[in-house]
C-alpha cells in the first residue's frame, strides 16, 4: 500500500483570502513504511511573506523569489504522488493549500477521500492527550531536536514515523518483514531426523558382580553396608 506523508508550509491560513503555498514536503511510505523516495520544493508566492509566518518557518519573501511558482512545479508534485493517498497531520489544512494551489492552474482538485488526517488518528488513540505533532514524536520517542523551525521536508519525514507507530509501530514492520520472509521458497529449510535405537540402560549381570564385589571392599563402615545391614 503506497501513501504520500506530506507538509506544507504557507504565508498564512487561508489561500481564500491571499495567502500562499511557499514549501512542499513529500516521503512515501509503503506499508507505513518509508522507502527512502522522497520530494522537496520551495515554491515562489510572489506576494510578500507576513511577520507571523516568517517567525514559523524562516522563509523570506527574499529567500523565495529565487524559486519556481507553483505552476511551474505542480507537474512534477503530481507525478510524485500519483494515485497514493495523502497523509497528514490536521489534513484538512495542507489539502485546502494544495487543491487551491490546483485550482489556480487548471488542474483537477484531490477529493477528501483521497486524505488521510494523523490528527485525527492520534485524537482518537489518545484522547484528551496533547497530539501536536512535537507531542506525539515526544510519546514515541522520536528525535525532533532538529526541529528549530517548521519546514515541510522535516516535518514530512517526522510525521512518517509518527504514522507508523500510530499504525501500529515497528513491530508491524517487523511482522510484515517475517511474513514475507517465510513466503520465501529458499529461505525455510526443512532436515530429515535420524532416529537411533534406545540405548539399554539395565545393568547386566556382569556389571551387577562387579558392583558387589566393588562395595565388599569398601569395608563394613561404608554407606551402602549400613544399608544393607539395617535392611536385613
Amino acid at each position: 500500500m503506497r501513501e504520500i506523508v506530506f507538509d506544507t508550509e504557507t504565508t498564512g491560513f487561508d489561500p481564500f483570502t491571499g495567502d500562499r503555498l511557499v514549501e512542499i514536503g513529500c516521503v512515501e511510505v509503503e506499508n507505513y513504511l518509508p522507502t527512502g523516495r522522497i520530494y522537496h520544493q520551495h515554491v515562489n508566492p510572489e506576494r510578500d511573506m507576513p511577520e507571523g509566518a516568517f517567525r514559523i518557518h524562516g522563509h523570506s519573501a527574499e529567500f523565495l523569489k529565487g524559486f519556481p511558482t507553483f505552476s511551474e512545479i505542480y507537474p512534477a508534485f503530481i507525478d510524485f504522488v500519483g494515485d497514493a493517498k495523502l497523509v497528514a497531520h490536521n489534513a484538512s489544512f495542507d489539502m485546502k493549500f494544495i487543491n487551491w494551489e490546483l485550482s489556480q492552474v487548471g488542474h483537477k482538485e484531490y477529493p477528501g477521500s483521497r486524505a488521510v488526517d494523523t490528527l485525527e488518528i492520534a485524537r482518537r488513540k489518545f484522547p484528551g492527550s496533547p497530539n501536536t505533532l512535537d507531542a506525539l514524536c515526544k510519546r514515541f520517542a522520536i528525535d525532533n531536536s532538529s526541529r528549530v523551525k517548521h519546514g515541510a521536508l522535516l516535518d514530512a519525514e517526522l510525521l512518517a514515523e509518527v504514522y507508523l507507530e500510530l499504525r501500529g509501530g515497528r513491530q508491524r514492520g517487523l511482522a510484515l518483514d517475517a511474513q514475507e520472509k517465510t513466503t520465501t521458497n529458499d529461505i525455510v529449510q526443512t532436515q530429515e531426523r535420524i532416529f537411533r535405537e534406545s540405548r539399554p540402560h539395565h545393568p547386566s549381570e556382569e556389571e551387577l558382580r562387579r558392583h558387589e564385589a566393588f562395595v565388599i571392599a569398601l569395608g563394613e563402615k561404608t554407606l551402602w553396608a549400613t544399608k544393607n545391614n539395617s535392611s536385613k
